[in-house]
């Protein structure tokens, strides 16, 4: 499953060309002016600059609780406005929308007071703690009325036409086994970092293992029927956290879903098992482990006669960084044949690999369907959010209110299972003091 050296050549070789066409377009009137709630580092990645090449987006403001770095936020992204508090963002009347990247344990508190503020909110993934908070924010009674501000998980994957070509090619009642690995390298996360704090909603199921859950879900298109088994790997900074989680799901179709997630990775090595070079660097940081993040499904055989023959074929669809699309992927099409005789004796097997790629929607050039293959992921989910707003068709892609509640209700439901606790309800909700 590992990239070759000509897959990374490819990968930056078609990513540095398409940089090198990317515009800044000129804003039109009516423009979508954006907020954003902290200066978090995933900002400029998520919105600032994709919106550069939106002509419907303008990020207008910020705010953090630290002043001094909101200001230099701000300058380093010239962003205008900069605001002394949150609630003073939020309430900004020339704002349209608010972006929350803030720690997950806040997500719940400040949506909710955007929303009920009328603007319109992408927010970070995964949406919430739990899934008490997710049933609580997005069916409340402020995005029920007709004209309700817009609400967004932004799990930005599920925007690109990669994703949605690799869902196109099986049904998922086909799907024997699915697998998701992602993995980042020990040490590039301190072990104090947000991510590994309980309080605030930390653990890497609820970051980098969203993907890989979210993933599965897709792939399967319904709930997991049984959570089957769940290890964690404890965070040495709390042990309420997972700094790595490994979980098995059964779904409705009889077929079983795997994922792995580490925001942690370092070699391992097994007597017996693995190379030279995983006993030499045992314990190391991991920079070549499941890099780029990749997904595999395995499919039922399909049995059928050919000449006296029983033909069996077998398909597996891999899927090459599948997070991260836009700087390079590969969608392969495994298929194996196999052809026995009346006596069960294999005459013959065949095996052949189809690979196909998408960076853009078919017929984008178009009507309401916008796409180029320099577009990031977020530049796709920013594309899709402006076009709810604006009551457009676009490309369809989205993520939905019940989407996302029943994506922190697996959550929940694997940490149960791995016998951890669920992360804690904001106190907005709890009401504890």
């Amino acid at each position: 499953m590992a990239m070759t050296v000509m897959d990374w050549l490819n990968l930056i070789g078609e990513w540095s060309e398409k940089l090198a066409r990317r515009p800044n377009d000129v804003k039109k009137d009516g423009a979508l002016r954006f907020g954003i709630l902290g200066a978090a580092q995933i900002a400029p990645q998520a919105l600032i600059i994709p919106a550069r090449s939106h002509a419907e987006v303008i990020v207008a403001a910020v705010a953090a609780r630290d002043k001094r770095r909101a200001h230099a936020f701000a300058k380093k992204y010239n962003i205008p406005i900069v605001h002394d508090t949150y609630d003073e963002l939020i309430n900004d009347p020339a704002l349209d929308c608010i972006y929350v990247p803030l720690p997950v344990a806040m997500h719940y508190e400040w949506a909710l007071k955007a929303l009920q503020a009328g603007k319109h909110v992408l927010l970070e993934k995964p949406s919430v703690s739990n899934a008490e908070e997710a049933r609580a924010l997005f069916e409340h009674p402020v995005l029920q009325s007709p004209n309700a501000p817009v609400l967004l998980e932004a799990r930005h994957y599920q925007f690109h036409p990669a994703w949605h070509t690799f869902l196109s090619l099986f049904d998922p009642a086909d799907v024997e086994e699915a697998n998701v690995r992602t993995a980042i390298a020990a040490g590039l996360f301190p072990a104090d970092d947000i991510r590994f704090k309980y309080e605030l909603g930390g653990g890497t199921l609820m970051d980098l293992g969203t993907y890989n859950l979210s993933a599965l879900r897709g792939i399967f298109g319904a709930e997991p029927t049984s959570f089957v088994s769940a290890s964690p790997q404890p965070s040495s900074n709390d042990e309420r956290c997972d700094i790595a989680m490994e979980a098995t799901y059964d779904f409705p179709n009889g077929g079983v879903g795997k994922l792995s997630c580490n925001l942690g990775a370092r070699v391992k090595y097994e007597k017996g098992k693995g190379s030279w070079w995983a006993w030499l660097f045992q314990d190391w940081p991991d920079v070549v482990a499941d890099m780029p993040p990749w997904l595999t499904v395995k499919l039922r055989e399909m049995h059928g006669v050919e000449e006296d023959m029983a033909v069996t074929t077998q398909k597996t669809i891999v899927m090459n960084n599948f997070m991260g699309p836009h700087m390079w992927h590969r969608i392969d099409i495994n298929t194996t044949t196999t052809y026995r005789s009346p006596n069960n004796t294999i005459i013959k097997t065949e095996t052949s690999t189809e690979s196909k790629k998408a960076y853009v929607w078919p017929g984008s050039q178009g009507g309401d369907t916008k796409g180029e293959d320099w577009w990031t992921t977020y530049r796709y989910m920013l594309e899709g959010f402006v076009d709810r707003v604006k009551g457009r068709k676009g490309s369809g892609a989205w993520v939905e209110g019940d989407d996302s509640i029943k994506q922190m209700a697996a959550i929940d439901e694997t940490y149960r299972k791995a016998g951890m606790v669920v992360r804690p309800t904001n106190k907005v909700l709890s009401g504890a003091n």
